[in-house]
């Protein structure tokens, strides 16, 4: 009995034992770690942000072992911070908006880590937006006169005015673009004139246009900004439209195009408008352009036909046969009737309808010819070398042309 009662006391010792080391690690592991001494550093020690007036979204990482705030030190909206609090190390975003004035403006941020304000502040300066105003450089005004529009892409109000008034006048003005209407120069000499877009609030923002008008003796001019179908980049044939489907008033400007009936044609004239300019033709099948008469001649006249042309290439590099033939139908007999279209493009990886645009002034896409013995009824037909082209050369012989002028002679 005494030996089960010596036991017994052994064994609750030790149960007791286990029992208070348990509870002390209990409470050990339950303790919360020591942080260490506070601190609270952005990478790279940034002090503030520049930005332009697009804006910005700039991302900072946050090393810290302690709550954090970022805190706007105004109520203006146009920079923020996402997410504006964070626990230990962290990533935070200062976002700008665009600023729409063309003042600078600036906000101020401070750091509120673990409820103490830190002594520096974090600064947002942006640029105020730049007052701009663009026109074109240049602008061609036919000698037969009419309305001639100015485009003005701006971001400010502004007025214009033109350094004489005797040939033009004002038609409409609206906030991207201005109309005018200009008479006939019947003297055989051009004229110009400058228009200037002057900014109303910032007297020195300006932008320039000189209009130069075509002499009397040019009879006929032609830049086809009427048309707008389909799209400037050569080898996009989306949206480009046939010339038996242009509305009338665009049929009444005078300029036409021959059926071509050879069989699988379609029985269509093959002329189609883009944007400011025409192309001749589809694959298998030839088109033409055909002038209006050169009503403005009187008697018989030598003339100067000047025009701009560019071949056809696909995207990947493919090349149509390039030949353009020209030919009067009527009076006259021309200098040259076969022209070869060797102006190739080099499309660019990148900006293909800026570069398309600007083949156009390229001095090389510029062509001419003569008319002996023109009259009033003298017609020019523009062809893409043949009608039936299925099994001729490479087959399709598209070509794209633009700003045809016709001039008369002067001995």
């Amino acid at each position: 009995m005494k030996t089960r009662s010596f036991l017994n006391s052994k064994s609750a010792g030790m149960i007791l034992s286990l029992t208070i080391l348990s509870m002390f690690l209990m409470l050990a592991c339950n303790k919360e770690p020591e942080k260490g001494p506070p601190y609270f550093t952005i990478e790279g020690n940034p002090t503030g942000l520049s930005v332009n007036s697009a804006g910005k979204t700039e991302s900072y990482v946050v090393r810290s072992n302690r709550p954090w705030q970022v805190v706007a030190q105004d109520a203006a909206d146009w920079a923020r911070s996402f997410p504006d609090e964070g626990e230990d190390d962290g990533i935070f975003k200062i976002i700008v908006s665009e600023n729409p004035t063309f003042y600078p403006r600036t906000m101020n941020f401070a750091f509120v880590v673990d409820g103490t304000e830190q002594p520096v502040l974090f600064r947002v300066d942006q640029q105020g937006n730049v007052p701009t105003i663009v026109v074109p450089a240049q602008i061609s005004v036919p000698a037969i006169g009419g309305d001639v529009a100015i485009s003005v892409n701006s971001n400010v109000a502004w007025t214009y005015s033109l350094s004489n008034t005797e040939w033009l006048t004002e038609k409409s003005v609206t906030t991207g673009q201005i109309i005018l209407t200009a008479a006939e120069n019947t003297s055989v000499d051009p004229r110009m004139v400058t228009l200037t877009v002057t900014a109303t609030e910032f007297p020195t923002v300006i932008g320039t246009v000189v209009l130069t008008q075509s002499p009397g003796t040019v009879v006929l001019e032609e830049n086809f900004n009427w048309l707008t179908y389909g799209n400037v980049v050569f080898y996009t044939t989306t949206g480009e439209t046939r010339y038996d489907v242009w509305t009338q008033a665009e049929k009444d400007r005078g300029w036409t195009s021959t059926v071509n009936t050879t069989s699988g044609s379609g029985n269509t004239p093959l002329l189609y408008a883009r944007p400011g300019f025409v192309k001749l033709g589809k694959t298998g099948y030839g088109g033409d352009l055909i002038s209006p008469p050169l009503s403005k001649i009187t008697g018989t006249q030598d003339v100067k036909v000047t025009f701009k042309a560019i071949p056809y290439m696909t995207a990947t590099g493919t090349m149509d046969d390039n030949f353009l033939m020209v030919s009067v139908i009527g009076p006259g007999t021309v200098s040259q009737t076969q022209f070869v279209i060797d102006n190739w493009p080099v499309y660019p990886a990148e900006n293909v309808a800026a570069y398309c645009v600007a083949m156009w002034n390229d001095p090389v896409a510029k062509r001419s010819f003569t008319i002996t013995g023109a009259t009033s009824e003298t017609q020019i037909k523009f062809l893409g070398y043949e009608y039936y082209l299925v099994g001729v050369g490479a087959g399709k012989n598209r070509i794209f042309l633009d700003d045809i002028k016709v001039e008369i002679i002067i001995p």
